[in-house]
C-alpha cells in the first residue's frame, strides 16, 4: 500500500506510439472506439502524456494535427508531441533509441507506464524490454473487448544491447562460429562487450606488436592508463620496467628534473644524483600521462630526446643513450591545443604515431550494466580482504535503474567510486535507490578564462567563440536537469523543448 501511495504521489507519464487506430478514434468516437491511448485515459489518470508519431503515408500524417487537437480536450494532462524518423515499422534500433530518448526526457522521479498497444510489434517488445530492465514501468495494453489491464511479463532480460541484439543476430552468429583469434589476456581488465570498445582493443592489440609512440585521447575516467599499461604489457617490451608519470602533477622548475633526472649540486636542494624516468624506463615503456599540461620549454627539450634517443641530466653536459618507447596520454584534443599554440606541432607528430581515442562511457552502448556488476564484484571482493565477516551487496532494482540512467560524466572512475561510495553507505545487504542518490556526486565544471576578456586578433574567431559559449552552457544544463530536456530547456532560457533541440544540433552537443 505504502508503496502503491508513493508512485501515486509522483508524476504519471504515459508514453505510447499514435498508431493508426488511434488516427481513428475521432471519427468512431459515438460506436465507443476511440483508440488504445484515448481508452487508458478515459480511465486512468496521467499528468503527462508522451505521443511518439511515425507515420509514412500522408492521409495519416494529415490526421495528426486533428486527433492531437481532439485527444487535449479529453484530458486535463500534459500533452507532448514527439516526431520520430524511422527507416520503417520494424526499424529496431531506430525504435529504441526513439523510446528512449522518450523515457530519458522524463523527470527522473516519475511513474512511467508504457502502452503496449498502438503501433507495430517491434514497438511493444522494445516497451516490455525498456520497460522489464532500464526503467521501473507499468505495462498496460488495451482493447474495445477487455479494456485496459496491466501485462505482467515474467521474465527479465538486459536492453542495453538490444540493437545490435535484435538487428544484427547473423553478424552475432558469424563471429561465434569464425575461428577468431581470442582476446589478448593483456587487456582482460578493460571490460567490455560494445563494438566501439572491441575495436578500439583490436587496435590497441595491433599497435602493440610495434615500436611506436602511442598517444591516447580521452575524457577523465576513461581508463587511458589502463590502455597503456594493458600496451606495455602485450609488447616486446613485457619484461621490462613500465613507468607512469602526472605531467600535470610535477612543479614547472621541476620538470626537466623528473623527466630527465639531475647531477648531485645541480641546483638547490639537488643533494643527490637522480635518474630520470626515461633512464628508469631503459628497455620498456613510459607512460606521459595529462601530456598537455607540459610546458614549451620542456617541450622542446623532449622533442630533442625523442629524435635523438639521448637524454642530458641537469647539471650535466654527457648525453646517456635511452631506449624508451612513449605512450602519453591527454584529456585534451591536442590537434586543437596545435592549432591555439599551446603544444608544439613538432611534438605533436613524432608522439601520434598511432592514436587511440577511448570513447566516453555514454558512448559505449551495452558496457554500463557489464561495468555496473564487474566493479561492484570488485568492490565486493576488496571489502572482503579488509573487513573480516563482510557481506557481499547488491543492487536493487531501482538502484541499478538509477545508475543506468546517470550520465556519468566522470566515466568509469566515477562509476567505480561512486560504486564504493554506496557499498559503504548501505547499512543492508541490498543497496537502496537511496544508497545510490546519496552516492552520486555533481562534477564540477571546468573553470573558463572571462569570454569578455579576452584580446582582439591573434586568432579570435567570433564564431568559434560564440560556439564554446554554447555549448559549454547547454551540456551544464543537460548535466543539471539530468538528461530532461524541458528543464534543460528552462534553464538556458529556450522558449521551448524543440528550440533546445534545434540549439543542440546547430552547437554539436550529444544530448
Amino acid at each position: 500500500m505504502q508503496a502503491f501511495l508513493y508512485r501515486w504521489s509522483m508524476r504519471r507519464v504515459l508514453i505510447a506510439w499514435v498508431g493508426v487506430s488511434d488516427l481513428l478514434g475521432p471519427s468512431k468516437e459515438a460506436a465507443g472506439d476511440v483508440g488504445p491511448v484515448a481508452q487508458a485515459l478515459k480511465v486512468r489518470e496521467f499528468d503527462r502524456v508522451v505521443l511518439l508519431e511515425n507515420f509514412s503515408k500522408p492521409e495519416h500524417q494529415s490526421m495528426l494535427p486533428s486527433y492531437v487537437a481532439w485527444l487535449k480536450a479529453r484530458t486535463k494532462a500534459e500533452v507532448v508531441e514527439r516526431p520520430e524518423d524511422l527507416t520503417g515499422p520494424t526499424d529496431w534500433g531506430g525504435i529504441y533509441k526513439a523510446a528512449l530518448r522518450a523515457c530519458q526526457a522524463q523527470e527522473r522521479d516519475s511513474a512511467l507506464t508504457f502502452h503496449l498497444s498502438p503501433g507495430s510489434p517491434p514497438m511493444a517488445a522494445v516497451w516490455v524490454l525498456l520497460g522489464k530492465t532500464v526503467f521501473s514501468a507499468e505495462l498496460i495494453e488495451s482493447s474495445r473487448e477487455q479494456g485496459v489491464k496491466t501485462v505482467t511479463v515474467p521474465f527479465d532480460i538486459a536492453a542495453e544491447f538490444l540493437p545490435d541484439l535484435l538487428r544484427e543476430p547473423d553478424e552475432r552468429l558469424r563471429s561465434q562460429s569464425t575461428a577468431e583469434s581470442p582476446s589478448a589476456p593483456e587487456f582482460k581488465d578493460i571490460i567490455h562487450r560494445s563494438k566501439v570498445m572491441a575495436r578500439l582493443v583490436q587496435r590497441a592489440r595491433r599497435v602493440a606488436l610495434r615500436n611506436v609512440p602511442v598517444l591516447i585521447e580521452g575524457e577523465s575516467g576513461t581508463g587511458k592508463e589502463l590502455f597503456a599499461k594493458a600496451i606495455h604489457q602485450a609488447s616486446p617490451r613485457r619484461d621490462r620496467p613500465f613507468k607512469s608519470v602526472n605531467c600535470g602533477a610535477i612543479p614547472s622548475a621541476l620538470v626537466e628534473s623528473v623527466l630527465f633526472g639531475h647531477e648531485k649540486g645541480a641546483f638547490t636542494g639537488a643533494d643527490r644524483l637522480r635518474k630520470g624516468v626515461f633512464e628508469e624506463a631503459h628497455g620498456g615503456t613510459l607512460f606521459l600521462d595529462e601530456l598537455g599540461e607540459l610546458p614549451l620549454d620542456a617541450q622542446v627539450k623532449l622533442l630533442r630526446v625523442l629524435q635523438e634517443s639521448k637524454v642530458t641530466r641537469v647539471g650535466s653536459t654527457s648525453d646517456i643513450d635511452v631506449d624508451v618507447r612513449v605512450v602519453s596520454a591527454t584529456n585534451r584534443t591536442v590537434i586543437q591545443e596545435v592549432e591555439a599554440g599551446r603544444f608544439r606541432e613538432d611534438l605533436f607528430y613524432r608522439l601520434a604515431v598511432a592514436v587511440l581515442k577511448i570513447p566516453p562511457l555514454r558512448e559505449r552502448a551495452g558496457d554500463l550494466g557489464l561495468l555496473i556488476d564487474e566493479l561492484l564484484k570488485k568492490e565486493n571482493q576488496d571489502a572482503e580482504k579488509a573487513e573480516p565477516g563482510y557481506v557481499y551487496k547488491k543492487l536493487s532494482t531501482g538502484a541499478r535503474n538509477l545508475l543506468l540512467a546517470h550520465p556519468w560524466p566522470g566515466n568509469v572512475r566515477e562509476l567505480q567510486l561512486t560504486l564504493r561510495r554506496a557499498a559503504i553507505w548501505s547499512d543492508a545487504v541490498t543497496i537502496s535507490t537511496e544508497d545510490v542518490r546519496e552516492s552520486l556526486l555533481a562534477v564540477p565544471h571546468a573553470q573558463r578564462r572571462d569570454v569578455l576578456g579576452r584580446p582582439l586578433g591573434g586568432g579570435l574567431n567570433l564564431q568559434d567563440l560564440l560556439k564554446e559559449v554554447a555549448r559549454h552552457y547547454l551540456g551544464r544544463a543537460l548535466d543539471e536537469a539530468a538528461g530532461n530536456k524541458t528543464r534543460a530547456a528552462e534553464l538556458v532560457g529556450a522558449p521551448s523543448y524543440q528550440t533546445l533541440s534545434n540549439w543542440l544540433k546547430k552547437y554539436e552537443v550529444d544530448a
